[in-house]
């Protein structure tokens, strides 16, 4: 596993663009997932970055709907890339990179304080072995989806996020089905891996988070963030990703 290394100290670092003068990435595809909550706008402050280094990028529109669903819409943004793509996804995203990871094109797969399950696991009882994060006393089931709360968005969610632009990710938040998505593949096994693993993640606890990372023998880092460390620390993120497309 690679150093842990914390936003702060990347403060005074290069800028994405900057990052990659000297280190063009050999791969220039970047498809990035959303997770639980959210929806691909969560990127948007991540996309420009990498669009300015020179990346071709898509968001995913997962429907939340199902793991077969969003790999489904993972697996058709990534067959509209032509090339070596990077694969990023943010919380339960990371589910859906790791069965769909295996597609030829995929060269790296880039997981953002995200899930990270072996083939088969029981995610809620992987989580039960660690403290129970705050955000689940939040959450809200209806219809056979889960959704969170607006204090619970705002406290647990998006801690960080100032509270303006928090309301505006609570109004756009993807419900998610509750049919447990239990994966048959993963993908980490086979595709080098990256991971950023958010401090003050309040979601996902980060004891979990450097577990995930660890068992995959991902390159590591550690961000001064909460949940949503792709809003708050855009630059970092980018930064990540770029390396992976580099390394990849």
């Amino acid at each position: 596993m690679g150093a842990g290394v914390a936003a702060t100290t990347l403060s005074a670092a290069p800028t994405a663009r900057e990052a990659t003068r000297d280190h063009k990435p050999a791969v220039r595809n970047v498809v990035l997932v959303h997770g639980a909550y959210a929806d691909g706008s969560s990127w948007a402050k991540v996309i420009p970055l990498l669009q300015a280094a020179g990346m071709n990028v898509i968001a995913v529109q997962n429907p939340l709907t199902s793991l077969a669903d969003d790999v489904a819409a993972t697996n058709f943004a990534l067959a509209r890339q032509h090339g070596p793509t990077v694969l990023v996804a943010h919380s339960y995203g990371g589910t859906v990179i790791s069965q769909a990871g295996l597609a030829p094109n995929v060269t790296g797969l880039v997981y953002v304080a995200a899930r990270a399950p072996e083939a088969g696991e029981d995610f809620a009882a992987l989580s039960a072995k660690f403290p129970t994060p705050p955000v689940n006393s939040g959450i809200i089931t209806s219809g056979g989806f889960r959704f969170l709360s607006q204090p619970a968005f705002l406290q647990d969610f998006a801690n960080g996020v100032p509270r303006k632009e928090a309301l505006v990710l609570y109004a756009a938040q993807g419900p998610l089905s509750t049919t447990p998505p239990t994966t048959s593949i993963a993908a980490w096994h086979q595709k080098p891996s990256w991971y950023a693993v958010s401090k003050n993640d309040r979601t996902i606890n980060p004891e979990l988070e450097h577990f995930m990372a660890q068992r995959m023998n991902a390159t590591t880092i550690e961000v001064d963030a909460g949940h949503l460390s792709l809003v708050t620390h855009p630059e970092v993120i980018s930064r990540l990703i770029l390396q992976a497309a580099t390394q990849s």
